[in-house]
């Protein structure tokens, strides 16, 4: 069997072994020197590591190697890289982690390789009961990211709320994103977001990795797990919005332990979702997000660049001048304007703040959504959608 192969199959069977024990397997290979020389150790050498009653002696042997020859071969026919820790190809962030696992996973239609050779990588992470405010901020913090010189991978783990709304967000500002899933290789959590995975796993430096082995179900732990690689895989995470616990608050302090740059997004005193952010800058973990110009060189991107772009109502006035008559036109921007001024307000509100009926309010409100404007949710809420410059 070829040597690179036998060595990829040994950090497989080191990952069934230990994954839930990283160190120990890191600290194996640190010490002999390679995942196979752990699986050449004799019966002897095995009791005085483990000591003598050991179950986990018992797994070093051919038995996990066969199996994962098996897992080997129908992964690689299903499009999947295997990188185990001793590989060039491996995350060079990640393997700087105490507790880094001996493979990951890869489904890309990028190699390896040449998803972390630039090693520039932001963590974006939060809550799943994300508001207005932080949907609104999290793409503004992503727009930024894309404006500065270096563009680097934004990296989340494809969850409700924040983290697919980052990942949507990088690929629409022209950045590849990495999802760290939380199961299998050939699973997807939540499986509402299977399209999305699938999306981002086929855009040009995207990928889904994970460390654990095929037919991992989700539990409570895998979420944290999950979390090590996210906050390992970046030099900097930042935590758009979370309650005072919750997975995107482990990542956040997961990070900062790693000794790597961590930012929150401040939000008012009196609300929930932002009592983790606001906790984490209270307790110097994390500096706060106050400047989205500032925030690309903070981050080791940069400068911003300071393009300036067209306000909303100009932008409005460029797009429908000459098409609606003068008296439309100006309903539309003051119906602009009201949605500018007051993020999440609703085509009731608007009727009320601009003295227009609900079909007015209706009829403009969704000529500014159909041309990419604003946009509503299921509760008619109105929040202007924020565009690259």
């Amino acid at each position: 069997m070829d040597k690179d192969l036998y060595r990829t199959l040994c950090a497989m069977a080191l990952g069934d072994v230990f994954g839930s024990e990283p160190r120990i397997s890191r600290q194996l290979i640190q010490t002999l020197g390679s995942p196979e020389a752990v699986f050449s150790l004799s019966d002897k050498e095995k009791s005085e590591i483990f000591g003598p009653y050991s179950k986990v002696a018992a797994r070093l042997g051919e038995a996990s190697i066969d199996k994962a020859w098996e897992r080997f071969g129908r992964l690689a026919s299903e499009g999947v890289s295997i990188v185990g820790l001793t590989d060039s190809s491996y995350p060079p962030l990640l393997k700087e982690c105490e507790d880094c696992p001996a493979v990951i996973y890869v489904r890309s239609s990028t190699p390896p390789g040449e998803l972390f050779k630039s090693g520039q990588s932001v963590s974006v992470v939060g809550t799943r009961d994300l508001s207005l405010y932080g949907k609104e901020w999290g793409t503004r913090i992503v727009n930024a990211i894309s404006r500065a010189p270096v563009k680097p991978t934004i990296v989340s783990g494809l969850a409700i709320g924040v983290d697919i709304n980052a990942h949507f967000d990088a690929m629409t500002f022209g950045l590849p994103t990495i999802a760290v899933l939380p199961v299998g290789i050939d699973s997807v959590y939540p499986a509402r977001h299977r399209v999305a995975a699938e999306k981002i796993a086929s855009s040009p430096g995207g990928a889904l990795i994970t460390d654990f082995p095929p037919g991992t179900a989700p539990t409570a732990y895998c979420f944290l797990r999950r979390n090590r690689i996210i906050a390992g895989l970046s030099q900097s995470t930042i935590l758009v919005e979370s309650k005072e616990k919750g997975g995107g608050m482990l990542t956040a302090r997961l990070a900062y332990g790693y000794q790597r740059n961590v930012f929150a997004l401040p939000g008012r005193i009196d609300d929930l979702r932002s009592a983790g952010c606001n906790r984490l800058i209270r307790e110097k973990v994390a500096e706060p997000v106050d400047s989205l110009e500032m925030l690309p060189e903070l981050l080791g991107l940069g400068s911003f660049d300071r393009r300036k772009c067209a306000g909303l109502k100009e932008e409005v006035r460029e797009k429908y001048s000459g098409v609606l008559p003068e008296d439309e036109l100006m309903i539309l921007l003051r119906i602009a304007e009201l949605i500018r001024k007051t993020r999440g307000i609703s085509l009731d509100g608007i009727c009320e703040a601009g003295a227009m009926s609900w079909q007015e309010a209706s009829r403009y409100a969704g000529m500014l959504e159909n041309d990419g404007f604003i946009s509503i949710d299921l509760l008619q809420r109105c929040v202007i959608k924020v565009k690259n410059c």
